[in-house]
């Protein structure tokens, strides 16, 4: 592979790769400590939930769901006060949420999908929508979670803000689940690339070379069990990376290997020639901001147990965040490309500049004018490349 090529195709990584590194020396190793490895993933994990969600509605054609934040506060608020006022079991509680934020995305997959109201106008009005009634049900105060040992509160913590721990494995400063699982994740990984390979073979598919993949996967490895090094030194696996891995795999699996997955990629490749070839492009558009709107209540649920409350300003922005992981991740701001991969790499991207800006103390406006800057980078590298060829 010729070094333009791999800058080109790899031009993320190495990108996150240099951000990581210059936080890692501006933060004087502060950065790389097991404590700020762990809340790296806490508090990034509604950013790679949300992406996976809004990727689907760049797909279609580079629309986008500007309602994501207002939605994570309106479903935090109802399983605020639930938790506070009712004596309803917690896995009832998140069960309502979630059904909540599923009839939020079907109320605006109707209208988008099978109405034709345009996405950004139709979710413009949910944003103020649904804000508004998140405030209604806060009563404009903060609602806090009681995290007393035994109440509701406690056990929704520990559904969503805990750690794993093994007996006998994680009795020590040392919780050695999480450097085991690190381990595990990286043989998988390696095996299914080489049957990943062997798959292709059988098909007669051309595959690029082994050592380069290798090299790939290897890297990869490295940097999981590392982490999870890191993570061991600390408190373990947070529960929460397990409903972000869980959300990760699903879309991934969907967007890759399934056909209805692939009809996200054709309504934003050319949507007239997708409906002409018998695909029902309502009932994409449908599934794509209803699948984002539920995703956006799980997240409304992460963040209230991450915080241990909600108010009326839970969520503010977020569905920037989102959006921005997804085009510095290499969605195409056309549609019709991207990758669930690309959009995690963004979305770290975006946690480490937001987590090494934090740690060095830059200010809040400064570090605006940062993320806005990395985003537009990102937007103006995608129309140059779909230019050059010859996609507008």
């Amino acid at each position: 592979m010729k070094v333009g090529t791999f800058i080109k195709k790899y031009t993320m990584v190495i990108a996150l790769v240099a951000v990581f590194i210059l936080f890692s020396v501006l933060t004087e190793g502060r950065l790389l400590n097991a404590q700020n490895m762990s809340n790296l993933l806490l508090q990034n994990a509604y950013v790679l939930v949300l992406a996976c969600g809004m990727l689907l509605c760049i797909l279609t054609g580079g629309n986008v769901d500007l309602s994501v934040g207002s939605t994570v506060c309106l479903v935090g608020a109802v399983g605020a006060q639930m938790l506070a006022n009712t004596g309803l079991p917690a896995v009832v509680i998140i069960v309502l949420c979630l059904v909540i934020a599923a009839i939020i995305g079907v109320w605006q997959g109707f209208w988008i999908g099978y109405v034709h109201i345009p996405p950004f106008i139709c979710t413009l009005a949910g944003m103020f929508l649904f804000r508004g009634l998140g405030r209604v049900i806060l009563g404009s105060k903060t609602v806090a979670i009681a995290a007393s040992e035994g109440t509701t509160g406690s056990t929704f913590l520990k559904i969503f803000y805990s750690y794993i721990s093994v007996p006998g494995l994680d009795a020590g400063d040392v919780k050695w689940s999480a450097f085991i699982l690190g381990i595990i994740i990286a043989v998988c990984l390696l095996i299914y690339t080489f049957v990943s390979r062997a798959r292709k073979a059988a098909k007669g598919y051309k595959q690029g070379g082994l050592i380069p993949q290798l090299i790939k996967i290897l890297v990869i490895d490295a940097l999981v069990v590392i982490y999870c090094w890191k993570l061991a030194n600390y408190k373990g696996i947070p529960i929460m990376a397990l409903w972000v891995i869980a959300v990760i795999i699903i879309y991934a699996f969907i967007t890759s290997k399934t056909a209805f997955g692939r009809y996200f990629y054709a309504v934003g490749g050319n949507e007239k020639a997708t409906k002409l070839s018998g695909i029902n492009t309502k009932k994409v558009y449908f599934m794509a901001y209803a699948s984002m709107s539920l995703l956006a209540g799980l997240s409304g649920l992460l963040v209230a147990a991450r915080v241990g409350s909600v108010n009326g300003d839970t969520g503010t922005s977020y569905e920037m965040d989102a959006i921005g992981s997804c085009f510095i991740g290499g969605a195409s701001a056309y549609g019709g490309s991207g990758t669930v991969t690309g959009i995690i790499i963004g979305a770290i991207l975006l946690g480490v500049i937001n987590q090494g800006m934090s740690i060095i103390g830059l200010d809040n406006n400064w570090q605006y004018v940062v993320k806005g800057a990395v985003l537009l980078i990102a937007v103006i590298f995608d129309v140059v490349s779909n230019k050059k060829t010859g996609k507008s």
